[in-house]
């Protein structure tokens, strides 16, 4: 029926799994969570609904019970380079990206969504973003997105891929559009951007100019203490490695 993958199978057993590891072994600093409850919250966002009309706000109860703080200075915002952020954030030891708070490790990598007439998830086909733009999972990252944008504070990463095409900073994108609306100027002492290009190239985007460079002066009209540095070491060594 719609174009995209369907649910991921076994969904209730890896969000539920995902949830005991998180607070067990991830990073059990966050507490007690009540890992039964947080999928009940995460499934009746979106179960017995038009798979179309999901909304961020549906997911409010999911995104209260699993909430935790984001240490300061540890936030790690990103687009274009996802496996690559998780390999540098490193769980949270190093940085604590969005795919390592517990909302984020729930959903990484999942698909899901459920059928307007049926109690029971759609393992056949979900639609895409170009179909619905309100679909259950768009609407869980925007969710996820803006809390998580919401509640970083100190100093901010951003990590860019300098060779993706169409530029560095993508406009629409979830960064662009959830994620900097949604920063805190009181709790934000500077934010510092990364453009890596890929090991291979091509180098298409840099600091200072093309998407970067609007990036850059919209941080700064916002009033953000903003550096830029081109393919950041540490990052460098990560992707040599591989």
């Amino acid at each position: 029926k719609w174009k995209g993958e369907g649910t991921t199978q076994n969904l209730e057993n890896i969000v539920i799994g995902r949830c005991y590891d998180y607070i067990r072994i991830v990073n059990p600093s966050v507490g007690e969570k009540n890992c039964s409850q947080i999928w009940e919250a995460f499934k009746n966002a979106f179960i017995n609904k038009d798979p179309c009309s999901i909304l961020p706000k549906d997911y409010e109860l999911f995104i209260n019970l699993t909430f935790h703080t984001i240490p300061p200075n540890k936030s790690l915002f990103w687009e274009n380079n996802q496996l690559l952020v998780n390999s540098f954030a490193d769980r949270g030891r190093r940085y604590m990206s969005l795919g390592d708070t517990l909302f984020g490790y729930i959903g990484d990598f999942l698909n899901w969504c459920g059928q307007a007439d049926s109690p029971g998830l759609d393992y056949e086909s979900c639609p895409t973003t170009l179909e619905c733009e309100n679909n259950a999972v768009d609407s869980f990252w925007r969710m996820a997105s803006i809390i998580y944008a919401q509640h970083s504070s100190g100093v901010i990463q951003v990590l860019l891929n300098g060779s993706a095409v169409g530029g560095a900073y993508p406009q629409p994108g979830f960064f662009a559009d959830y994620e900097i609306p949604n920063l805190q100027k009181d709790k934000i002492s500077r934010v510092v951007i990364w453009v890596v290009d890929d090991i291979a190239g091509p180098d298409i985007d840099s600091c200072g100019t093309d998407s970067v460079k609007i990036l850059e002066t919209r941080l700064k009209t916002l009033g953000f203490d903003v550096t830029c540095t081109d393919n950041y070491k540490s990052v460098m060594f990560l992707l040599c490695l591989d």
